[in-house]
């Protein structure tokens, strides 16, 4: 589905402040694209990311410590301190320790000297791999999406994408980086525009873009499929909210993996334990992102 020029003008109305961060490092290229592609929509974002790659480290949480090294991709010298930020744009901050540690100096440190509050909304990613299922439970993209959407109370967004490895935010733009954060940017701004809250309490999203190939392409070949994290289990699970004729909810796996077509999966999960939500608040998200999201065909 393509967007309307309505739904194009929209973010500019409702331009919001948004804190970032991801477990890859502050210095990876799709963090950075992310971040040009929210502040073209017309937000006002802070990243506070990891110094270096944290990739599997979950909801670890640790005060940081005063580097000894440089940062990931020589983005900070060596005996740098427990923080930092790039030198001519002081909203790319670096902390020397987890993702959660990261997104909570990024909230309570970073977001005030640029915000006039909290945060409105968190965003993570997008992680240079996919996760999907028990994934969610070692990612530190997915484990500083949940601290924001728990502990801190912010509305958040995880984001992963299958294509990619590790790259610096000074190398060439990967076409797969500048796709990634085009459709996260759409869906963002589509959530935005739905008006606040912008989830349900203690709810975050986990959102997971499949292989950019000649195929899928550009962002505009891309549809959004709201999924489920995890497999429900007969007679056991509750049932879904009901769209596209059914009650029960495609995992995201199966979207990713064994779909074909490009296909973006949007799961409702639980800041609790990182498992699914329920119905209700499934509903909700059904409701806000309206015709953004499509039926598998």
């Amino acid at each position: 589905m393509r967007p309307t020029l309505a739904l194009a003008l929209l973010p500019l109305a409702h331009a919001i402040d948004i804190v970032s961060s991801n477990d890859d490092g502050w210095a990876e290229v799709n963090i950075r694209s992310l971040y040009s592609a929210l502040g073209s929509s017309g937000h006002s974002v802070v990243v506070s990311a990891p110094a270096e790659n944290q990739s599997g480290t979950g909801s670890s949480d640790e005060t940081p410590t005063d580097r000894t090294e440089a940062c990931e991709f020589d983005s900070c010298p060596a005996n740098s301190g427990p923080y930092g930020h790039n030198e001519t744009d002081p909203r790319l901050n670096w902390v020397n320790s987890y993702p959660v540690t990261s997104i909570k100096y990024g909230i309570d440190t970073v977001a005030p000297q640029f915000f006039d509050g909290a945060p409105d909304l968190a965003v993570t990613g997008p992680n240079v791999g996919s996760n999907l299922g028990l994934a969610v439970f070692l990612s530190g993209t997915v484990g500083a999406a949940t601290y924001a959407a728990g502990t801190a109370g912010i509305p958040a967004i995880a984001f992963s994408g299958y294509s990619g490895s590790a790259t610096a935010w000074n190398a060439e733009v990967p076409a797969y980086s500048t796709v990634y954060a085009e459709l996260a940017a759409r869906l963002t701004d589509r959530l935005i525009a739905s008006g606040t809250p912008y989830l349900p309490e203690n709810v975050w999203l986990n959102v997971n873009f499949p292989e950019v190939d000649e195929t899928c392409a550009s962002a505009d070949d891309f549809s959004f499929v709201l999924t489920r994290i995890f497999t429900a289990l007969p007679l056991i699970t509750a049932d879904d909210v009901e769209t596209c004729g059914d009650s029960r909810l495609p995992t995201e796996s199966s979207v990713i993996y064994f779909t074909d077509g490009c296909y973006v999966s949007v799961s409702v999960g639980s800041a609790d334990d990182k498992t699914d939500a329920d119905a209700a608040a499934q509903g909700v998200v059904l409701e806000k992102l309206g015709d953004l999201l499509t039926c598998l065909p």
